[in-house]
C-alpha cells in the first residue's frame, strides 16, 4: 500500500502489537518472505522494509462500488439525507489500497473512497481491528492519505469508530465488533484473552506444576522471553 514500496522499520515496530508480530519480526519476515521482502538501509542508516515483488493480483479497481458494511449510531442511519449520501458513495468505483493512486485527483470523490478503503484495509489487518490514530498518522505520507485524515472517521461513522478512552485517540473498525466483542477473533486474540484471564486470576505456575497439566497439547505461544503452553486445564508459563 506504500507508494514508495518501502516503509520504515520504526513505523512497523509501533504497530507490532496491533499486527501480532513477534519481537524479532524483522528477521522472521525478511527470512520467511525473502523473495518478496527485504530490510535495507538508506544513506543515513535508517532501516526500511522494502517490497521486492508483489504477486497478488486479486486487488484491482472495481467497476462497481465496494459495499462497505455499515453500522450507524441509533437514529443516524435512518436520516434520509444520510441514506442518499451513502447510496452515492457506494456508486463511486472502488480503488484497491494496493493500486497506484498517484494519478488520482486528491480532491475527488474517487480519492476519498480510496482513503476509506486504505484505512479499512489497514484496520482489518490488525488483531483487534483497531489501532492508535498517531500510528496511522506516521504512515499518512506513504499511504498517500491526507495528514488530517481524522475527518474521514467522523465523516463515515457507519464504518469507523473513534475512541478517546484513557486519553488516547484510537480508531476502530465497526464491522469487527458486535456488542463490544470481536466478531471473529484470530488465534492471537484468543491466546491473549486467555493469558489476560490467567494474569487477572493469578493462575500462573512458573517452572513447576507440569504434573498439574497432564493434558498439555502441542500448542504454545511466545510472549517475549516467556513461553506459554496452552492445555485443557489452563496455562503453564515458563
Amino acid at each position: 500500500m506504500c507508494r514508495s514500496r518501502r516503509l520504515k522499520v520504526e513505523y512497523v515496530h509501533m504497530l507490532r502489537w496491533d499486527l501480532g508480530f513477534s519481537y524479532d519480526y524483522d528477521k522472521v519476515l525478511s527470512s520467511k518472505y525473502s523473495d518478496m521482502l527485504e530490510v535495507v538501509k538508506d544513506e543515513n542508516g535508517v532501516r526500511f522494509f522494502k517490497l521486492v515483488k508483489w504477486v497478488d493480483e486479486r486487488f484491482k479497481r472495481g467497476e462497481n462500488g465496494l459495499g462497505f458494511e455499515l453500522s450507524f449510531p441509533r437514529g443516524y442511519g435512518a436520516q434520509k439525507k444520510v441514506k442518499l449520501w451513502m447510496d452515492e458513495f457506494k456508486k463511486v468505483p472502488y480503488v484497491s489500497p494496493y493500486e497506484d493512486s498517484s494519478s488520482i485527483d486528491p480532491d475527488s470523490e474517487l480519492m476519498e473512497k480510496r482513503v476509506v478503503g486504505v484505512l479499512h484495509e489497514l484496520l482489518s489487518l490488525t488483531v483487534y481491528k483497531k489501532t492508535k490514530r498517531n500510528y496511522i498518522r506516521n504512515l499518512a505520507d506513504e499511504l498517500n492519505i491526507p495528514f488530517r485524515f481524522t475527518r474521514i472517521f467522523t465523516r463515515y461513522p457507519g464504518i469507523f469508530y473513534l475512541s478517546l478512552k484513557c486519553k488516547t485517540t484510537s480508531v476502530m473498525l465497526k464491522e469487527g465488533y458486535r456488542k463490544g466483542k470481536l466478531v471473529n477473533p484470530c488465534d492471537i486474540a484468543k491466546y491473549r484473552g486467555k493469558f489476560h484471564y490467567v494474569m487477572r486470576t493469578g493462575l500462573i505456575y512458573r517452572k513447576k506444576g507440569l504434573e498439574m497439566l497432564p493434558e498439555l497439547d502441542k500448542r504454545n505461544v511466545c510472549f517475549g522471553r516467556c513461553r506459554i503452553y496452552v492445555g485443557n486445564l489452563g496455562f503453564l508459563v515458563i
